[in-house]
C-alpha cells in the first residue's frame, strides 16, 4: 500500500494491475485524483517511464482519463466497474421496473426449434472450416434487409448488438479516437467505448433520434465514428424518423470516412418502419439482434457492411471464437420459419403499456418520452431523490445515471411487464417522487 493510495508494484503491469484492482473494489472511486507520475515513481522507487507505461495502459483499458497538467484520474464510469455501480439493490417484496428485460410471456418457446436443430446436426454435424453462417439464416436475413431499405453487403453473424458493436469499433479505430454516442443512450456503449481506449463525445436524443446538429458539431470536432440506435433506443424509446434520417444522411454526406454503426436491437418488438442511414459513407455497419423479440439469452445477431467492414470482422473473428454456434443460427431459422413470434403482437402489446403509462403520467402533469420499444425515460429534477422516493413506495427504477454523460438527470422505467391495473398506481408514485421533499419537523 501506498499512503493513502492502494498502489503497489515494480513493473508497469503489476502498477496498472494494482490499480485496476483498486478501483473494481472500490478503494479508488470513480472521479479520484491519482498520484502525479513522478510522485508515484519516487515512492514507488520505480523509473517515471515504469508509471507512465501503467497509466498508459490504464487509459487505452478504460479505467483512467487524463487531462494535461489536471493529471489522471479514475474515470467517472471505469471499465472494471462499468454502469452496473449505479444499480439500485430492490428489497423483497419491492416491484421491479428497472431491469430492461422482455416480458417473458412474450418470448418464444425454445425446445422444439433447437430440438430440430439438433436433430440436423446429427444428420450433418458442422466441422471446423465449415462455412461461418447458415445458408438459410442468411438468406431469410439478407431479404428482411432488403425489405427494409439496408443496403446490399456481406453479412456476418456475432455474438448480440455490442459484439458487433465492440467488433466493427475495433476493426477501424485505434485508442485515442473519437467516438459520438447518443446521449442519454445505452449504458454498455458508454462503457465499451472507452474500454476500448477510445474518446466519447454525446450527441443530444429527441424523440426522433440524435440530433442532427449535434451529430455536426462532434463531427467537425473530429470524431471518427457515430452509433445510432434506429429503433427502441434505450433509454429513451426514441426512433429514427423520416425527416430526422434524411437531415442525418445530409450531415453525415459531408463526412465520408467516418465510421456509422448502427443498431436496430429493436427488431422483433416494433411496428415503426426502419429508416435506415447506411450507405452514405464509405465505412459503415448495421447490426440487427434477435435478443429482444426471441430472448436475452440466444445471443445471436446479423450483421452487414461494407466489404472492407465485414471482411474484417469476419477475419478477427475466425482468430477468436471462429463462429457463433450454427446450433443457435438453426434453431433461429427455424423460429422464423415457424413465426414463433408475432412481431405487430408484441409491439402492440408493449405500445399499449408505454401509451398508457405516458398518458397517466401526462395527466398527472409530468412529461415522459417512449416512442417505440419496451421503455419510458422520465426527466426527474433530482435523480437519487426521485429513485430512493420510488423505492420507499415500493417501486424500483433505474437511475438515469447509468445512461447519461451530459444529459439532464432522468429515470428509466421499463413497462414491459406492467398490467393495467398498475399503472395509475405507478404514475401516482412518480408525480409524488417528482414532488418537493415532504417537510419534516423535529422536536
Amino acid at each position: 500500500m501506498l499512503g493513502e493510495y492502494p498502489i503497489s508494484g515494480r513493473r508497469a503491469a503489476d502498477i496498472s494491475a494494482s490499480i485496476e484492482r483498486a478501483v473494481g473494489a472500490g478503494e479508488l472511486r470513480p472521479g479520484q485524483l491519482l498520484p502525479p507520475m513522478r510522485e508515484l515513481a519516487e515512492r514507488l522507487g520505480v523509473n517515471p517511464n515504469t508509471v507512465a507505461a501503467a497509466y498508459r495502459t490504464l487509459r487505452e483499458r478504460g479505467v483512467i482519463e487524463t487531462a494535461g497538467r489536471r493529471g489522471s484520474r479514475v474515470r467517472p464510469a471505469p471499465a472494471t466497474t462499468g454502469r452496473d455501480h449505479f444499480r439500485v439493490d430492490i428489497p423483497e417484496g419491492v416491484r421491479d421496473v428497472a431491469q430492461g428485460n422482455p416480458d417473458p410471456a412474450l418470448l418464444p418457446p425454445l425446445a422444439a426449434a433447437f430440438g430440430a436443430a439438433a436433430a440436423e446436426g446429427d444428420r450433418a454435424p458442422v466441422l471446423y472450416g465449415d462455412t461461418p453462417v447458415e445458408p438459410e439464416l442468411a438468406r431469410i436475413a439478407r431479404a428482411g434487409f432488403d425489405a427494409d431499405g439496408v443496403p446490399d453487403g456481406p453479412l456476418a453473424v456475432v455474438s448480440g448488438a455490442l459484439d458487433g458493436v465492440e467488433r466493427v469499433l475495433a476493426a477501424h479505430l485505434k485508442p485515442g479516437d473519437t467516438v459520438a454516442v447518443e446521449d442519454p443512450g445505452w449504458g454498455r456503449t458508454l462503457d465499451l467505448v472507452p474500454a476500448l481506449g477510445l474518446r466519447t463525445v454525446p450527441v443530444g436524443v429527441d424523440d426522433e433520434g440524435p440530433r442532427a446538429e449535434d451529430v455536426r458539431r462532434a463531427l467537425e470536432a473530429g470524431a471518427r465514428a457515430l452509433i445510432v440506435t434506429d429503433r427502441a433506443q434505450n433509454p429513451t424509446g426514441a426512433a429514427v424518423s423520416a425527416p430526422r434520417a434524411r437531415a442525418l444522411r445530409a450531415v453525415l454526406g459531408e463526412y465520408p470516412e467516418v465510421l456509422l454503426i448502427e443498431d436496430d436491437h429493436g427488431h422483433g418488438i416494433v411496428d415503426l418502419p426502419l429508416h435506415p442511414l447506411a450507405g452514405v459513407t464509405r465505412h459503415w455497419a448495421f447490426v440487427r439482434s434477435a435478443a429482444k423479440a426471441y430472448g436475452p439469452d440466444l445471443r445471436l445477431a446479423l450483421l452487414t457492411g461494407d466489404a472492407v467492414t465485414v471482411d474484417r470482422v469476419r477475419g478477427r473473428h475466425r482468430l477468436g471464437p471462429g463462429w457463433v454456434s450454427r446450433l443457435m443460427q438453426r434453431a433461429l431459422v427455424r423460429l422464423w420459419a415457424d413465426g414463433a413470434v408475432d412481431t405487430a403482437e408484441v409491439a402492440a402489446s408493449y405500445g399499449r403499456r408505454r401509451d398508457a403509462l405516458i398518458g397517466a403520467l401526462e395527466r398527472r402533469g409530468v412529461a415522459a418520452h417512449g416512442r417505440s420499444g419496451m421503455n419510458v425515460w422520465v426527466p426527474v429534477p433530482d435523480e437519487t431523490g426521485a429513485v430512493a422516493r420510488l423505492l420507499h413506495a415500493g417501486w424500483a427504477v433505474a437511475p438515469g445515471a447509468r445512461f447519461r454523460l451530459n444529459a439532464p438527470p432522468g429515470v428509466r422505467v421499463t413497462v414491459s411487464t406492467l398490467d393495467g391495473g398498475e399503472i395509475d398506481t405507478l404514475a401516482d408514485a412518480i408525480a409524488s417522487a417528482l414532488g418537493p421533499a415532504p417537510l419534516r419537523s423535529y422536536d
